[in-house]
Parts: C-alpha cells; structure tokens; sequence
C-alpha cells in the first residue's frame, strides 16, 4: 500500500453502528465516525464506504429461522440502505458533500450503482456511500466492499472493527489469544479466521488488494493508517 493512499473504501459493520446497543443507530457513535472521515477527508482522500446492515437486519439470521433465504438477504439489503442513508446525514451535518449509490434502484431515496457515476462523485471529492451490498442475494457486505473497492480502484480497504485487528481468537472471550500485526490471505483463509468471508479475501488475494483491519472506536485510528501509521492489522501476500 502506498504510505498516503489517494482512494480508500471503509467497511463498517451494522453492529458497530448500534454501539452499547443490541440493535438500531446510536448517534453518538454515528457521529463520531463521522468525524474521524471528515478528518480523513480533510487530508485530500477520496472516500467509499461500505455500511453492513446486521444492526437492523441480517440475512443469514433470518434466513437460519426459517426465511426463504433470497428475501432475507434483500431485506438485509434495505436495512444497509437506512444505515448508508443515516450515515450520509451524519456526514452532511459537517459540512461533507456525499451521496449514497444503492445496488438496489430506489431513485426517490438515492442514485443508482453505476461505476463511472461513482468515480465521477469520488474525483469531485465527495464522500460515496456504497449501498444494499452487492445487490445478488448470498453475498455478504464484506464481499460487496471488497468488489467496490476493486471497481473504484481504491489503494486499500480499512475494515473498521471494534478490536485492536486480528487475532487467533476472539480477545473478548480468550485473553492467550495471539495478535497478528501482519497477516498474509492465505493464512487467514488456512487458519478459518473469521475476518471476512472467504469470497471477500479472496477477491482481495486475486487482486494483490491490500487490507487493513483496525479499531475504529479510538479516535484518531483512521487518519493515522492513512498518513501511513502502523495500526491494526495489515493483510497481503
């Protein structure tokens, strides 16, 4: 990765937006992500982000209750919808120009998924809200990420988390468990860590595109990998 990336595409899970909170938006945390990309975009960054929606709806979860599985996933589809859009409220409130490309067409809520649209927005230095995942049911978020970070050209994906990066285990519930600084594709896909599906790394393996995965509940953390600090956790060959 270059130690000043000029394009990035922040993941964010629907979980970390409902904070303390089993499900919803907590707009204490909604603003201070916010913040930290503003910061980001101060520096001159080209941003795409990329929301889960597991704080509202997951998929998977419904379909594990009995779902059809394609309706489940559409409807977790909607729910990264209302997150891109309270992110992109959050945003506007500091003064960021941002708009927000669903794969599922809404046009009374938000533009349509078009890649040169979406290049276009980012060149004018507006941040890009990337919504309703790859719009195929049985892709996760972090696939849909992964792709758009691909199709824009982005130097790397920050996957935010609410841990320090990746470990051999989860650290909440393991304290021996083992912190890697740097980590390749391969290991993560061998050892079944569980990071990104492996359609997700995969995808980042197959185009050499690098991968960080960081806490983004400590202020500062985001600027800091993109002034080429060493954070988190870095994923590559």
């Amino acid at each position: 990765m270059k130690s000043r990336p000029q394009r990035i595409l922040l993941k964010l899970s629907g979980e970390l937006l409902a904070g303390d909170q089993v499900h919803g938006i907590d707009e204490d945390v909604l603003s201070k992500i916010a913040e930290e990309v503003r910061d980001v975009h101060a520096l001159g960054v080209q941003i795409g982000i990329v929301l889960g929606g597991g704080n509202i709806f997951r998929g998977l979860a419904g379909s594990a209750r009995g779902m059809d599985r394609v309706a489940a996933d559409h409807m977790g589809m909607l729910a990264t919808v209302i997150n891109s859009l309270s992110l992109q409220h959050a945003l506007e409130r500091l003064g960021l120009f941002t708009r927000v490309l669903s794969a599922i067409q809404m046009d009374q809520v938000c533009e349509p998924w078009i890649r040169r649209r979406a290049l276009r927005h980012l060149e004018k230095g507006r941040v890009v809200v990337m919504a309703a995942g790859t719009g195929n049911p049985y892709f996760t978020t972090d696939t849909a990420a992964v792709l758009r970070a691909i199709e824009v050209g982005a130097d790397v994906v920050l996957k935010g988390t609410k841990v320090d990066g990746i470990y051999s285990g989860d650290p909440k519930r393991d304290p021996s468990a083992t912190f890697f600084p740097r980590i390749g594709y391969m290991d993560i896909l061998n050892k079944d860590l569980k990071v990104m599906d492996a359609t997700a790394i995969s995808l980042c393996r197959d185009n050499r595109l690098p991968l960080i995965v960081f806490n983004v509940g400590v202020r500062g953390n985001l600027v800091r990998i993109v002034k080429g600090e060493s954070v988190g956790t870095v994923v590559g060959e």
